[in-house]
């Protein structure tokens, strides 16, 4: 495979805006979710070139096995978003993925390459905070019975399954690594109907940026407010994103 087509596989969008791309916005979705589930690029200006993660073991990549290391995830991304920090760039994640695009972040500082112009963090505590109910050695039928599978075909619940216990070991089994805070801003965003997450814990992430800090909750919204939420998500990212000068 190519590095072209290797970036392709990882980074879907790219190259979608070559003509009128400014900045690009790289998206890191939640466990169990593949990089259609969202649909950001509908939303934000031509001049955005939207780029979403898919990992291996859905969509596209369906045949690939999930990987189960957060480490593993970023190693492999992080050399690829390091090729396309040609533009202005942000990170959005939720859920898991805010934890990628964290240490993804942190992986690219370590290899000297620019930095995101600003990070997106949603649904998600800040790192080194306890997990409150880790769910990846659940038994099957308790792991069906979570949020993740709301109006899932049960044929295609039997399908998800291996991938989202994969996705949920990633998040689970992550360790964090104390290091000097980020010089990214951060905006960290949730529903505030996420029973997944407190305020105390969303807040956390202060800790991490050595610039700005922001704090959005999306009214009366549930953990996974992205779904349907695309308009209001992406007007809330280019308030600040790109950057206005």
């Amino acid at each position: 495979m190519t590095a072209a087509d290797l970036a392709a596989a990882w980074l879907r969008g790219l190259g979608s805006r070559a003509r009128t791309a400014q900045c690009r916005l790289f998206v890191f979705p939640h466990a169990g979710a593949g990089a259609s589930a969202y649909r950001l690029a509908a939303y934000v200006p031509d001049t955005v070139e939207v780029c979403t993660v898919q990992l291996p073991g859905r969509e596209t990549r369906f045949s690939e096995p999930a990987l189960t290391s957060l480490d593993e995830a970023v190693a492999a991304l992080a050399p690829l978003v390091a090729d396309h920090t040609d533009l202005p760039y942000a990170f959005f994640g939720h859920s898991m993925g805010s934890l990628i695009a964290f240490e993804t972040a942190r992986r690219l500082r370590a290899l000297g390459t620019r930095l995101p112009d600003r990070l997106f963090l949603s649904g998600m505590r800040a790192p080194g905070l306890p997990d409150r109910d880790p769910r990846h050695t659940l038994p099957d039928d308790k792991l069906l019975a979570t949020a993740e599978f709301d109006g899932v075909d049960p044929e295609l619940q039997e399908l998800l399954l291996p991938l989202l216990r994969a996705d949920l070991t990633l998040c689970e089994t992550y360790t964090h690594r104390a290091e000097a805070p980020l010089p990214c801003p951060l905006t960290v965003l949730a529903g505030s109907d996420d029973d997944s997450v407190d305020g105390t814990e969303l807040a956390d992430w202060r800790k991490h940026t050595s610039a700005d800090f922001a704090l959005h909750l999306f009214p009366g919204a549930p953990h996974l407010y992205v779904r349907g939420s695309e308009r209001q998500l992406a007007e809330t990212i280019t308030r600040t994103f790109p950057a206005r000068g």
